[in-house]
């Protein structure tokens, strides 16, 4: 039986993982994911969104197709969207 970050049940339709979802992910591997930081309301969750934001940006240039970069509701537009990355 699979995970169920790995599910619709555990995404976010909005983009990423819902708190089922990370609450899944963190026990399968012993991880420490956090909700979006979307208004970082101190300087570690800015440090935090800036290099999810850089990340995300590169792994979008790279990794995916023209098509799913200009498609509003992909999976990586709907999480940079929620993480208000620019």
């Amino acid at each position: 039986m699979s995970e169920a970050w790995t599910k619709k049940e555990g995404k976010n339709p909005k983009g990423g993982l819902n708190a089922k979802g990370r609450a899944s992910y963190n026990k399968a591997h012993g991880g420490h994911l956090k909700p979006p930081a979307p208004h970082p309301k101190n300087e570690k969750d800015a440090a935090r969104k800036k290099s999810f934001c850089a990340r995300m940006q590169g792994l979008k240039s790279k990794m995916t197709s023209p098509a799913k970069k200009k498609d509003p509701n992909s999976r990586i537009n709907k999480s940079l969207r929620a993480w208000n990355c620019r």
